[in-house]
Formats: structure tokens, sequence, C-alpha cells
């Protein structure tokens, strides 16, 4: 917990003053005191307390000052809060290997199954950005809360040689920078000191992938100006590593079929051989540790739908400074009301007892 005004402490110093002014008080008293021929008389008109009820409104008022003088110092905390202003880089893998059937029907209608989902799961409340990357990357749809925008494009989506991963990372910062004036553009050059410091930004990129990185600027490279930006970055491996057909539909390949020879098969389909999947999860695993993000593995499509459902629950998590000076006001007044409830009502006026007016 930290302090905005810490100077105004200084009010705190009124406990003490009150306490100067009572011992003062109860001095006087002494010295004013008079004689009474009976004492029983006395005793039996005074309410009866215990030193236990004396002392306890003292302490609650002081605690209640304490309390309130803090308040004035508008303590601050740093806590993890919902940030819905928080906006997510989807980059997507649309490489020809996104054709393997190891998922059904295969990955890229899978991956674009998954991504609706994800999308309309926000409905709008957030902004999403959506980067496809092959051989190249591009940001397909700006930062938005178009929905309808959003899952036209993810339909869209056409598989093409190569996989770069790193331009794709790389792409999501410059989408990012474009509405974030906190983050700097890929040209230009962050001050580097050796280690990033400071809170990350809000927002976050999430790159899904089935490959390793073939094209373009090294993963790594990609990662260090990321974590320079203190921009998080989510990793997805998405398949197996059964070796599987290699079957897309002809509105899933770019004009000219890439990879994809003899033209199209039975039901308008284009195949390939059979391969391994290629995953680098290694590099993954280190893109995301070097920016403070973490690495999911998705072997089936059922996993991967859950890993973008629970990324919200992190991805939009952030810890911001959360200023505390009404909960402290709040509990200083209440401990200052309870102080003068208690005293109020130890010290009220009980009529005498029964000995006492016999004697009487």
């Amino acid at each position: 917990m930290s302090l905005h005004w810490p100077w105004a402490l200084v009010a705190l110093l009124a406990f003490p003053l009150l306490l100067a002014v009572r011992w003062w008080t109860r001095r006087r008293r002494r010295r004013a005191a008079v004689r009474l021929p009976s004492v029983g008389l006395i005793r039996a008109a005074l309410p009866g307390r215990t030193s236990w009820k004396r002392r306890i409104p003292l302490w609650l008022f002081a605690a209640g000052l304490l309390v309130t003088g803090t308040a004035a110092a508008r303590p601050e905390a740093s806590v993890v809060v919902p940030d819905s202003a928080a906006t997510i880089i989807l980059a997507m893998d649309v490489s020809g290997s996104m054709c393997s059937t190891d998922v059904s029907p295969n990955r890229l209608t899978a991956a674009q199954k998954a991504a609706r989902e994800f999308i309309k799961e926000h409905d709008g409340n957030q902004k999403i950005g959506l980067v496809a990357f092959s051989g190249i990357a591009g940001l397909i749809v700006p930062p938005t809360t178009d929905t309808r925008q959003l899952l036209d494009a993810i339909d869209g989506l056409r598989t093409a040689r190569g996989t770069a991963i790193g331009l794709a990372i790389l792409t999501s910062i410059d989408a990012i920078a474009e509405i974030n004036p906190d983050v700097p553009p890929t040209g230009v050059e962050v001050p580097d000191d050796g280690v990033a410091t400071g809170e990350y930004e809000p927002d976050t990129i999430v790159v899904l992938t089935d490959g390793r990185n073939t094209d373009g600027v090294d993963p790594m490279t990609a990662a260090a100006a990321a974590e320079a930006r203190r921009l998080r970055v989510y990793t997805i491996g998405f398949g197996t590593s059964v070796p599987s057909p290699m079957v897309c539909s002809s509105d899933q390949i770019s004009s000219g079929g890439g990879q994809f020879r003899g033209g199209p098969g039975p039901g308008g389909q284009f195949g390939g051989r059979g391969r391994f999947q290629d995953m680098d999860e290694g590099t993954l695993t280190k893109v995301a540790e070097t920016t403070g993000g973490k690495y999911f593995k998705a072997e089936d499509a059922e996993a991967l739908g859950d890993v973008l459902r629970d990324l919200p629950s992190q991805v939009t998590l952030q810890r911001k400074k959360t200023e505390l000076t009404s909960w402290f006001a709040l509990a200083g007044a209440l401990l200052v009301l309870l102080a003068v409830a208690l005293s109020q009502w130890w010290n009220r006026m009980r009529p005498p007892a029964a000995s006492a007016v016999s004697r009487r």
C-alpha cells in the first residue's frame, strides 16, 4: 500500500493533542475537588462502570481518529482488477500445414470454429484485432468491437506457404501501437536498460500456430520487442504429432494453391501427403515466458476451445492502483460512532439501587 498525500499524516497529531487536553482537564478537576459529607450518596448517584467500560470507548475513538487521519493521506493499493479496455490481438496461423486432418475435419476449420466462439463470448464488450500469418503476416481486422466484422474475417481465412511467427508478433505490436500511445511501434527503438520494468500494458497478443518459424524475423527477436514494450504474448500450439493427410477445401486455399498440386480431388478438395507435425514448442514456450505470458498445448478442437475460453480470465486481469480513501474514511467514521454510542450507553443515568433508597 502507498500514500498519495503522505504529508496529510500530520493530521494524526490530533490524537496526542486530545490526550494532552484530557490529561490537563482531569488535573484541573482534581485541584477543584470539594469535600462532601457522605461518600455513599455520591457512589449511589454515579453510574456503575468497570475499568474496561471506561477504556473501550476511548480506544475505539482513538482508532477511529487514526484511521480517518490515514484516509486524509489518500492510501492506494495495487490490486488485480478486470480491464474491459484491454485489447486482444489474435494472430492465427494460416500456413499450409493447417490443412492437416489430425484434427477433424482439418486444423484450419477447427481453429476457425474456436476463434468464432471466442469472439462471440466477448460480444462486442472488448476490442479484438485479427492478424493472419503464413510466410508473411498482415493485420486483417484492426482492434474493434464489431463482432460481425471479426466473424466475417475469420470465415475468409485462406492458407498459404510458410510460417512467420516473428512477423506475426511484430504486426500485432504495431496494431496495438495504433490505439495505445504508450506502446511504441516496431520502427521506434525502445531504450534498453537490460531489464524491462514497470507494469504490463493491458493489451495482449495471442499467437495460435501449428508449426515452427520458417520465414521472416526470429520469434525470440520479436519477443524481445514485445518485452521491451511490456506486452505479454500468449502462445498456443495446435495439433498432434500424428502423420495425417493434408486436406483443405478449395475455399480454404489462396489463389494458386500454394504447395498443393494436382488440382482438386473428390468433392472439390485439395490433397497432400501425410506429414508429421513440425511444431517448435520450445520456442513457443520461450516467447511466452520472455514476455510474461504463458504457453498452451491444444491437441484437438475441444482443447483449443477450452484454452481460448480460459484466456480472458488471464489476459484481461490487470494490476492497477486503486484508491482506498473512501474505505478508510468509512471505517474511521464507524469506529468514532461506535465509541460515542458505547460511551453514551454506559454513562446513562440509572435509578438508584433499592438499598440506597431504603437508607434515605
